[in-house]
């Protein structure tokens, strides 16, 4: 497929061809199939003046990609794959271009247009957006239907009383323990992160059902991030059910090896709830750095088209943003309903808080809650260190 596509005007900040350029482009993506071989694929074929590849990826950890400071990263590359909870970091740093510096706007409503759930809306704030939605993720629950008796629980309390007859985890590393108590939250009817973070009755009762589930775990799995959670139930019989997880469309294919994990929509409380959620996914920022060529910026735009979402990047273990690549027959066909099964929960999936400093308290939130778990405090005293962690963060914000 081709990927270069033809701009129909020039910004004045795109640094037209006047001769070779010597090197590369900079990227830095994460370390997964899902984050990196579209990325490879597109960059091999695309050439500079000079006959290097346009752009060069590296590749960071997960847990980097979810708490690394953003200031570092955009001072050593060009561009960077980011979620976008960071952008209210880079904005406070100006590490960041907006993408209304480099592209049209007609073309930045049609990708707000063709993105599936707030994919697009998630990376604008000050009325700019900083990052291009490549993909698009939220918290689903992810099974093994060979280990199950029956379909996976649709509530949390189908997901308590299994998790006291099959081994259920939870995805609580890095920032996920906090994340599971905002879905939880959304399903209970309130949206987290306002003035004292949740209301004191849904915010304990989120608590106390992450305890009970909690004490039916294996703590083994505890360290383990959404990908090595999601390999445990690919390569053994380990793990039944994880009911919040974001979902991953590589683990839904049949391999030589592994087990097909079949992905559904979150849990709800009782039969009319919301699917609480929270909205992941990557985009492709422009660091302040990055001096864009005419090249460059076609290729950026070029991940965008409907054509290339619905083929080169999930026929190379991508998981597009495009709501038309999501609702593809050929595409669902291949990975067992993935994305049919959880568009409705994708499509209400919440919008984290992008404040400066939203990131760090994101990490020593989650720290504070799994300690809590291990010490088994009260869901109220728990409540209580969360809210104040909350007020500070959200006092000393800039952005």
């Amino acid at each position: 497929m081709k990927m270069a596509c033809r701009c129909e005007s020039r910004k004045a900040s795109i640094v037209e061809a006047g001769g070779p350029v010597a090197t590369a482009f900079k990227g830095l993506t994460w370390d997964h199939p899902r984050g990196y071989d579209a990325l490879a694929f597109a960059a091999a074929s695309a050439r500079n003046s000079s006959g290097l590849p346009l752009v060069s990826w590296s590749r960071q950890p997960l847990e980097d990609f979810e708490s690394h400071p953003i200031g570092d990263l955009a001072s050593r590359y060009d561009l960077i794959v980011i979620d976008h909870p960071h952008v209210g970091d880079a904005v406070q740093h100006s590490c960041l271009r907006p993408l209304e510096d480099v592209f049209d706007t007609g073309v930045l409503e049609q990708w707000r247009r063709q993105t599936a759930g707030q994919a697009m809306e998630s990376y604008l704030i000050q009325g700019r957006h900083w990052a291009i939605p490549l993909d698009v993720a939220c918290q689903v629950a992810a099974s093994r239907a060979d280990l199950l008796s029956h379909e996976p629980p649709d509530d949390w309390d189908g997901v308590l009383k299994l998790s006291g007859q099959r081994p259920v985890a939870l995805s609580l590393a890095g920032p996920h323990a906090l994340l599971t108590f905002f879905s939880i939250c959304l399903s209970l009817g309130t949206e987290p992160c306002e003035d004292d973070l949740a209301p004191t009755a849904p915010g304990v009762e989120a608590l106390s059902l992450i305890k009970r589930l909690h004490r039916n775990a294996n703590c083994e799995f505890e360290g383990l991030n959404p990908i090595g959670l999601l390999e445990r139930m690919s390569t053994s019989d380990d793990i039944a059910l994880v009911p919040l997880i974001f979902g991953y469309v590589t683990y839904s294919r049949r391999r030589s090896g592994r087990h097909a994990i079949q992905f559904s929509g979150s849990p709800k409380i009782g039969r009319d709830g919301r699917r609480g959620s929270v909205l992941g996914g990557t985009g492709i920022a422009l660091t302040s750095r990055c001096q864009p060529t005419a090249q460059l910026v076609e290729h950026l735009r070029s991940f965008m088209d409907v054509e290339t979402q619905r083929a080169l990047i999930p026929d190379h273990e991508g998981q597009p943003s495009a709501s038309s690549a999501w609702e593809d027959e050929r595409l669902n066909a291949e990975c067992n309903n993935f994305y049919n099964a959880t568009r409705s929960t994708l499509e209400d999936a919440w919008v984290r808080p992008r404040f400066s400093g939203y990131v760090a308290f994101q990490d020593r939130a989650s720290a504070v809650l799994r300690a809590s778990l291990d010490a088994d405090e009260s869901p109220s005293y728990i409540l209580d260190r969360l809210r104040l962690l909350w007020i500070r963060a959200a006092a000393s914000a800039r952005v």
